[in-house]
């Protein structure tokens, strides 16, 4: 018998223990999925993307954050659970202003045109928001005016002038000491800036943040971008300054004239603009709100786990309840930028490759939160070795098999008497099930990939050694042949079904080519582990063509 084992973990999980699952071997296991799993256990998620900033054309990081996002919506609304995803633009700051200006266009056309840019893009890489949200609309306006006046109310914003450094490529005030050879930390040039403004009382909540996340260590995450946050607010938090008068072009301070609302206040007010706020009392703000999950770059850390929860706290409401800060890519080794002229184009990689292969690539490559390098070699390599030759393969050998052999379909002999091997590949999905919602729960995109990847190549590897095109001439081994493509085919289907999430296109056709609903609807997770479809099923043909196509 041939029995080989995916490394065996204990995970515990609320009050479950979870093993990640072994293919082969024994099929007990120490959960009860009902119990995981279930709507009727399900807690919401509702996670969003920074709203991009439209001063230039949308680029790789975009993607990559849009991608990880919806894998995480996807894999919830699968389980059938309480699910809101939400992106969007940033339209308003000096930057927008500066490249309307340069393009010689009214600032207001500038950015339909490109968050029309932004919206596409979603598309493109087949991402499938509830709410795309723009800064220009009233309804923002709105929540940010009402945010501005709560904080007003409650004592947290004083009339001063400013005198400082300002770097309008980053949106962002800098203190003399963060300031080297004329540069922001981020590289960004900075500029003098001296005005009169409105300051928010940031000093004020530096003991109060720090407690606050030393209850909650998981409120920032990776641990290192936590530890980063800690030690930027013990180093002292300074009144920020949240209001500008020589900039036109954003939100009005809503009671005073001439005050234009800082980018950044503006900004971040959209995850709350979508839940319905100022209205906190309303269902959706109450059941999304509390299980609340920002994904952003890791330069975007001190506005989303200093500036937003203080101004949150300060207007009585609550933080969110997790930022999660990805890494970087770089090209070949070197920083991405418009001036070395190697910036990729996701337009251009998605039309080259296909969605699925640049969401596969960009959540495989690298463990998120961690930086990665992107190269062509890298992006054919995964292409050809995972996708085409491991998942693809499986798909067309076993299909193609039971096309040719069994026109009918495989059919489940219930009563028959089920080889170990052949009821570890039937109970599999249901067995990897809590697992992987584990790893989307710890923001763990690569090891949900990873398991299901390292499945498919065992089972490539235990076919070779099942011999079916020589058991096929051994009459009685007829049952035995037949339980085991049905088996094959339930691990195939519930492997199409649980990386729908990543492979939302090629999953949908593996489905299809055996007789199922090609469509991953909420609570689609029923499917794992049910009955196959009657045959006979359509003709098979390869799930990842050349990638030249």
């Amino acid at each position: 018998m041939y029995i080989s084992y995916i490394d065996a973990q204990f995970m515990m999980l609320h009050t479950h223990m979870v093993q990640k699952p072994q293919l082969f071997g024994t099929t007990s296991s120490p959960f009860v999925l009902k119990d995981v799993c279930s709507p009727r256990h399900g807690r919401p998620l509702y996670v969003t993307t920074p709203i991009y900033y439209v001063n230039d054309v949308p680029h790789i990081g975009h993607a990559y954050t849009t991608i990880a996002a919806d894998v995480m919506a996807r894999f919830w609304r699968f389980l059938g659970w309480p699910t809101w995803f939400s992106t969007g633009v940033d339209e308003h700051g000096g930057k927008v202003a500066q490249s309307a200006k340069t393009k010689g266009v009214p600032t207001q056309s500038y950015v339909d045109h490109m968050a029309e840019i932004f919206k596409s893009l979603v598309h493109v890489l087949d991402a499938t928001p509830d709410e795309f949200i723009r800064t220009t609309e009233p309804r923002h306006h709105h929540a940010a005016q009402e945010l501005w006046k709560k904080l007003e109310q409650k004592g947290q914003i004083y009339l001063g002038t400013y005198s400082g450094w300002y770097a309008i490529r980053d949106e962002a005030f800098y203190s003399k000491d963060e300031i080297q050879d004329g540069k922001a930390p981020s590289g960004a040039p900075v500029e003098w800036v001296e005005e009169p403004c409105y300051f928010f009382k940031l000093s004020s909540w530096q003991e109060k943040l720090l407690t606050y996340y030393r209850h909650n260590p998981e409120a920032i995450r990776p641990k290192e971008r936590y530890n980063e946050t800690i030690s930027f607010i013990q180093s002292g938090l300074k009144d920020l300054a949240i209001s500008r008068t020589k900039l036109s072009w954003g939100i009005s301070v809503p009671t005073h004239i001439g005050h234009v609302m800082y980018v950044w206040m503006d900004a971040l007010t959209n995850y709350i603009t979508v839940l319905g706020y100022p209205d906190t009392e309303n269902e959706h703000y109450q059941t999304f709100w509390p299980h609340s999950v920002h994904l952003v770059g890791k330069d975007i850390l001190r506005f989303h786990t200093v500036y937003w929860p203080a101004f949150l706290m300060a207007a009585g409401l609550n933080p969110p309840a997790q930022v999660f800060a990805h890494g970087w890519w770089t090209r070949d080794g070197q920083k991405m930028s418009k001036s070395l002229g190697n910036a990729l184009d996701p337009f251009s990689l998605v039309q080259h490759y296909g969605s699925d292969a640049v969401r596969y690539f960009l959540l495989r490559e690298m463990r998120f939160g961690q930086d990665g390098d992107i190269s062509e070699n890298a992006i054919l390599q995964r292409y050809h070795q995972e996708l085409k030759n491991s998942l693809g393969n499986l798909a067309q050998r076993v299909l193609a098999f039971i096309h040719q052999f069994y026109p009918q379909g495989v059919q489940s002999l219930e009563n028959s008497f089920l080889d170990q091997d052949h009821e570890a590949l039937q109970t599999w999905g249901r067995r990897a099930l809590p697992y992987l919602k584990y790893c989307i729960e710890q923001e763990d995109l690569y090891g949900y990939i990873d398991l299901l990847q390292t499945s498919v190549q065992h089972v490539n590897g235990y076919i070779t050694r099942f011999e079916p095109w020589k058991l096929r001439s051994i009459p009685e081994k007829a049952l035995f042949l037949s339980q085991g493509l049905y088996s094959l085919c339930v691990f195939l289907r519930d492997t199409a079904l649980l990386f729908s999430v990543v492979l939302p296109k090629s999953m949908s056709v593996l489905l299809e080519q055996m007789g199922e609903q090609g469509n991953i609807s909420k609570g689609s997770y029923l499917r794992v582990g049910a009955p196959l479809s009657q045959g006979p099923w359509p003709k098979p043909h390869p799930l990842f063509g050349s990638s030249e196509e």
